[in-house]
């Protein structure tokens, strides 16, 4: 644990949030002497006291502990790059449009990785007057069924969730060609196919 590091980014994150030393120590129930000798890296914070000053900075603990935060490339916009990640455990749906460093239940997520979907498991895509009817014959049993259809187009992400004992179907926008398709199978992971 390298306590300059550590108090580097502990100043740099007070200041980004606008606080003093004095209104930190305050949140935490300590002395400033106890910020000051912390950001001029005479001294560490107490392991009772990090989840308290990483909530309060709005960092985990472990940025905290590395003494350094890492920044993503700007994101160019482009909402087809889009990642899809769920949770194991309350099966949460979350998405990034590029790198993140995403958590769920405590637990960090990965990104999903898309398997281009078989003839056989392919959605059915149905042209309704405005709107395109997308169906699977996949069973949606509650240990094994389509959680989400996911419309991907260069701007914008529709998600519609999926539940078990329900029909795999949505009803979504024109799709239009070069569009993606994916959806999530409970036991066999992410799809995705191309309109």
């Amino acid at each position: 644990m390298d306590c300059i590091k550590i108090g580097q980014i502990i100043l740099e994150l007070r200041r980004e949030k606008g606080y003093t030393q004095q209104q930190l120590a305050d949140k935490m129930n300590i002395s400033n002497k106890t910020i000051s000798k912390w950001e001029c890296g005479a001294g560490c914070p107490d392991v009772s006291l990090w989840p308290e000053l990483s909530s309060i900075l709005g960092v985990e603990i472990q940025r905290l502990l590395d003494g350094r935060l890492e920044h993503n490339k700007p994101d160019v916009g482009r909402m087809d790059r889009t990642n899809f990640y769920v949770c194991p455990h309350c099966s949460n749906i979350l998405t990034s449009t590029g790198h993140a460093n995403i958590s769920c239940c405590g637990r960090r997520l990965k990104p999903l990785e898309a398997i281009q979907a078989s003839e056989e498991l392919k959605l059915k895509i149905e042209e309704i007057d405005i709107e395109s009817f997308v169906s699977s014959d996949h069973t949606m049993a509650k240990d094994d069924y389509i959680a989400f259809i996911a419309y991907v187009r260069f701007d914008r992400v529709m998600i519609v969730r999926l539940y078990p004992e329900q029909d795999a179907q949505a009803s979504l926008p024109i799709l239009r060609k070069g569009d993606t398709l994916y959806f999530y199978c409970t036991k066999e992971g992410l799809f995705k196919q191309k309109v």
